[in-house]
């Protein structure tokens, strides 16, 4: 892990030595033409509900390409069922290839979104005071149409790449039972195998009050996992109240989690995160951070970082409950009561241990603590894998990433990252396929609004993102010679 990261750090060093690049904006008819892929994308309900349909939206892409000229051949729509189809699109390299193709992933499955909780209807696409409003406006529909509109572009302009350029836009990430990476790792290794793979449903840009702070690369993540969390009791009539009452003894429970913080724990991917960014932080903050850098970590520094969600969860493992589901009748004690906790869960350590670690927190044997996978299946016992490794350093994806970063944001410290959160990166890297998670996307810290209330993203960052992806795409693929 150290030799990564020091081979990374001489790879950001370098490229930010490199001569300041103008990047140039993305001509007119690709930004009406990105922004109108945008609203169709935002409008198109691709949740796992009855109203969802992920294939409504793949194929919707599909015509794109195929009313574009590529080749049929070149755009397959394919999944396990009539609704969860995913399409894979490839740009062929002139030739023989030189290398392995690179992949870009993008899933345009999009969380739950209830009319009656947003500002304004989530499955309409919306443009206010300098922001786009939507579901997947953040998560990650921006990513989806900016490639999409990179693809058509490049085609059009009869790009003619060293390498194939693959772009995968997939089911179920989101949540539901036919992940299309998984499925497509499996299935079809063939039209997804690749040397690398770029995942922007990771990493980006932090803001803080509109200044750029620093721009993230996702180096590795936590692991995902739900547990399901019971209390039983004989029940009885409400008239006759008891303490040993089914709801109280979960809530207990849930209330002790709340109370407990997970041990601090850093890897050598978080400790380059804060140490990179002290560099650029002022006062408290950069002296909090250095502070947790020292063996052993400040307790009182820690503490006044964890205040921060963002920064909490990448000093720790988190647990916290999500659903509640109790009582069987108004006017009766509850038999069952409860509760399912997620958890998101620091490289080293799998979910079973985890599962143990709850059983410990609530201290109550009369609660049975069970994971649910990710097909809704209940088992007394969790998987023991642990979450992915870093990739091993590449130069052409670190290289161009840094330098182009730059040329948007000047001077921006680019660093590796542990992605709090979970991608689909996890079935590539078990594959053997390095997997980089970065989105080119800059939101201010306080208004991450993915998978919330009025999800939004500001209109510049959609197009800084296509003029960034655009030439990204370029720079991975290289110039066929004549």
């Amino acid at each position: 892990m150290k030799t990564f990261l020091i081979t990374l750090l001489v790879l950001c060093a370098a490229a930010g030595m490199a001569q300041q690049q103008q990047l140039p904006q993305t001509p007119a008819q690709d930004r009406t033409l990105a922004l109108a892929i945008f609203k169709e994308l935002i409008e198109i309900n691709t949740t796992d509900t009855p109203q969802g349909n992920v294939t409504t939206a793949t194929a919707a892409m599909q015509r794109h390409f195929l009313d574009a000229g590529f080749s049929p051949e070149d755009v397959h729509l394919l999944g396990p069922n009539e609704r969860k189809k995913n399409l894979v699109v490839r740009i062929r390299a002139a030739g023989t290839p030189a290398k392995k193709p690179v992949l870009f992933l993008c899933h345009v499955d999009v969380v739950q979104a209830l009319r009656s909780d947003w500002s304004t209807d989530p499955f309409q696409f919306i443009e206010k005071d300098g922001y786009y409003y939507g579901r997947g406006t953040q998560d990650m529909k921006d990513s989806d149409a900016a490639l999409v509109e990179t693809f058509l572009r490049l085609h059009r302009e009869g790009y003619k790449p060293q390498r194939d350029l693959i772009l995968a836009l997939t089911a179920d990430e989101e949540g539901g039972k036919f992940n299309g990476a998984d499925w497509l790792v499996r299935e079809h290794r063939d039209l997804v195998d690749a040397a690398f793979v770029i995942n922007p449903d990771a990493g980006g840009v932090e803001l803080e009050n509109g200044r750029p702070v620093v721009a993230e690369v996702e180096a590795t993540e936590k692991l995902y996992a739900d547990f399901q969390v019971t209390a039983t009791n004989r029940g009885g009539h409400s008239s006759l109240p008891r303490p040993d009452n089914a709801i109280y003894e979960l809530t207990a429970a849930l209330d002790r989690l709340a109370a407990y913080a997970f041990p601090l724990e850093l890897n050598e991917v978080t400790r380059t995160y804060f140490k990179n960014l002290a560099a650029n932080e002022t006062g408290q903050t950069a002296a909090d951070m250095r502070a947790i850098l020292a063996t052993p970590p400040d307790a009182a520094a820690a503490a006044l970082l964890s205040a921060e969600p963002s920064f909490n969860a990448r000093l720790r493992t988190t647990c916290v409950a999500t659903r509640l589901n109790a009582g069987h009748a108004n006017n009766a004690l509850p038999q069952t009561a409860q509760a399912v906790v997620n958890c998101r869960i620091l490289p080293g350590h799998s979910p079973e241990e985890i599962r143990k670690q709850l059983i410990s927190i609530f201290g109550d044997p009369k609660l049975s603590v069970e994971y649910i996978s990710s097909l809704g299946d209940i088992s007394a016992l969790a998987p023991d894998r642990e979450a992915m490794l870093p990739p091993a350093p590449s130069q052409e994806v670190w290289t161009p990433l840094v330098s182009l970063t730059q040329a948007i944001w000047p001077g921006i410290t680019v660093t590796p990252v542990m992605e709090t959160g979970a991608s689909d990166s996890i079935y590539f890297t078990q594959a053997g396929i390095p997997s980089y998670g970065y989105s080119a996307i800059a939101l201010e810290r306080d208004d991450v609004r993915a998978h919330g209330r009025d999800e939004r993203l500001p209109v510049d960052s959609y197009w800084k993102s296509l003029d960034f992806f655009y030439a990204f795409a370029r720079q991975l693929g290289g110039t066929a010679q004549e």
